[in-house]
Order: C-alpha cells, then sequence, then structure tokens
C-alpha cells in the first residue's frame, strides 16, 4: 500500500521524538510527531501523513483510547506510559526481592483501566518461593486474579502466559531485574531484547529497556516491554477513585455506613472490620491507604 492510502498507523515503539509505526497492511515504518501538543505512546492508533522527500511518516493526530496506562510526573501532571490495553502482566521475582506494594499500584492501575491482570512470578527455577511471595500469590488467587509460576530460564509454564495473551494487546510491568524482556524474548520470536544481571551490590535491576516496544505474539496478542522501575503509582485525579482499585476494598465498602467513607476513622466501616476479622488482608489495606495519601497528598500540592 502506498503512503497517499494509509491514513493511520498503531504505534509500536518510542524513541522520543521519533516512533515506530505499523501500517495497516504490516508494514513497518517510522513516524515523527507533528509540533508538541500530541505525545503518541506504544499502543496508540494515530492519523499520518507523507513528508514530501521523505521516507518517515508525520504523525498528525491521536485517535480516541479505550485506556491508558498512567503515572503523575515530578509536576504533578498525568504522564502516559501506554495506550489500549487487553491485559497487564506484572513480573515479579524473589530477585531482586519483591514490592508487594508496587503490584498492588499495578494491579490497581489495570482495574482503573478495565484490564485484565495476570501476575507472573519469574524466575520459579530458582527453588522453593519464599513464604511471603507464596503468601501474596495465594492472597491474589483469592482475589480472583490469575497468577503464574514460571521461568524463562527454562521454558516453565510459558505455554500458560502465552495462552493468556492471545488476542490481546499487553504489557509487561514491574521491577527492575525480574526478568521481564528475558520473557518476551522467550514469547516473541521477533524479540532481541537487551538483558542485564541484578546488580550484586544493590541487589536491585539494571535497567536496560530505555524505551517502549510492541512486539507481535504468534497467537495474534501483542506484548509491549516498558522500562523497570523502582517505584509506581497510577496518576488518581480524585483520590476517592482509589477503591475501585481494590476490589475487595470497594465491595466491602458497600456495607458502610456512610456512603463516603475512606475506610480509615470512619465508624460503621466494613472495610476496617473486615481488614480486623483478617476478611481483608492487612497488607492489601495499607497499600490501598498508602495509595489514597499519596493521591491526596499530591491533589493537594498541584491544587
Amino acid at each position: 500500500m502506498g503512503h497517499g492510502s494509509t491514513p493511520t498507523a498503531l504505534v509500536t515503539a518510542t524513541y522520543g521524538r521519533r516512533l515506530g509505526l505499523r501500517l495497516p497492511e504490516g508494514d513497518q515504518g517510522a513516524g515523527r510527531i507533528k509540533g508538541r501538543k500530541i505525545q503518541p505512546v506504544c499502543g496508540d492508533h494515530v492519523e499520518i501523513e507523507t513528508i514530501p522527500n521523505e521516507s518517515d511518516w508525520l504523525i498528525t493526530k491521536i485517535l480516541p483510547r479505550k485506556n491508558q496506562l498512567t503515572r503523575p510526573n515530578q509536576r504533578g501532571k498525568v504522564e502516559v506510559l501506554a495506550a489500549n490495553l487487553d491485559a497487564m502482566v506484572v513480573v515479579v521475582a524473589d530477585v531482586p526481592a519483591p514490592d508487594w506494594f508496587i503490584v498492588d499500584r499495578y494491579i490497581c492501575a489495570a482495574e482503573l483501566m478495565g484490564a485484565a491482570t495476570v501476575i507472573t512470578f519469574n524466575k520459579a527455577d530458582l527453588g522453593e518461593l519464599r513464604q511471603s511471595s507464596a503468601d501474596a500469590l495465594a492472597e491474589y488467587d483469592a482475589l480472583g486474579y490469575r497468577s503464574l509460576r514460571c521461568s524463562a530460564r527454562e521454558g516453565m509454564n510459558l505455554h500458560l502466559l502465552s495462552d493468556c495473551l492471545a488476542q490481546r494487546t499487553a504489557i509487561l510491568v514491574g521491577q527492575s531485574g525480574v526478568g521481564k524482556s528475558s520473557l518476551i524474548n522467550s514469547l516473541s520470536d521477533q524479540s532481541t531484547q537487551p538483558v542485564a544481571p541484578v546488580s550484586r551490590s544493590s541487589g536491585e535491576g539494571k535497567h536496560k529497556t530505555v524505551n517502549s516496544i510492541m512486539l507481535p505474539l504468534a497467537n495474534g496478542g501483542a506484548v509491549i516491554d516498558s522500562p523497570g522501575v523502582r517505584d509506581y503509582a497510577p496518576a488518581i485525579e480524585e483520590p476517592r477513585d482509589a477503591v475501585r482499585g481494590f476490589r475487595e476494598i470497594r465491595a466491602a465498602g458497600i456495607q458502610c455506613r456512610f456512603s463516603d467513607c475512606r475506610h480509615l476513622q470512619e465508624p460503621g466501616c466494613r472495610v476496617k472490620q473486615d481488614v480486623a476479622s483478617g476478611g481483608i488482608a492487612a497488607r492489601r489495606y495499607e497499600s490501598y491507604r498508602r495509595l489514597l495519601f499519596s493521591a491526596e497528598r499530591l491533589a493537594e500540592r498541584f491544587r
């Protein structure tokens, strides 16, 4: 298909102001952004036009998104990381030690987007899980989230992860060093994502994925590899919306005495009762409190 008959494309990679594109017939292309008002991300569908005497396309418009993965930037503004996602794969491992509060915040983001969540425990070939990891995965299973124990190195249960991604656009997220790029290398024959060992001095992962890139899978799905993080929180414009990211707290909150209960110190709070009785995991409740307070601080700071 010629340039003149290709009005839209899918953003498949971001390199600052330059982007990788997939054209309607599957051809790959490169694009540049027109002006500074639009900021396409992986997963965006965009309108494009030709640039005279150049092979690059000019990206002129972002088409409406069905959802977007966000976080607040240093100025309190919403930064979009990826768009039009069907699923989020949250990758953890015992090395580096998992931060389950980060996992909860990613799950919250998926809930707010309406995307499915798959919690993937990588490096399962290294031996038995720590008890804290096994307990956390059991909590997620009880809430109805899919959790898998995998090994990118050994190929363990990768077929189960692949099945979860069939015909879906997904993003792999998690701390640096948990093996996201290694998993993608195993899932996609087209991937040559760089990998790096965990730092011996800090025990933390080394950042290797500088730019986001979307890779097609043989089962009709696609997966976005994104930079590893040491912290993450979704951008929540209305702090009270934080509860929508914790399905068990949202469900229990229906039975609170007050409809606007924040589930902190209010009388007649069913959520607090369930935490006290063990019906809601104390760690998950603490995740909710931390995210709510963080969203409130940001809202107050940048009001």
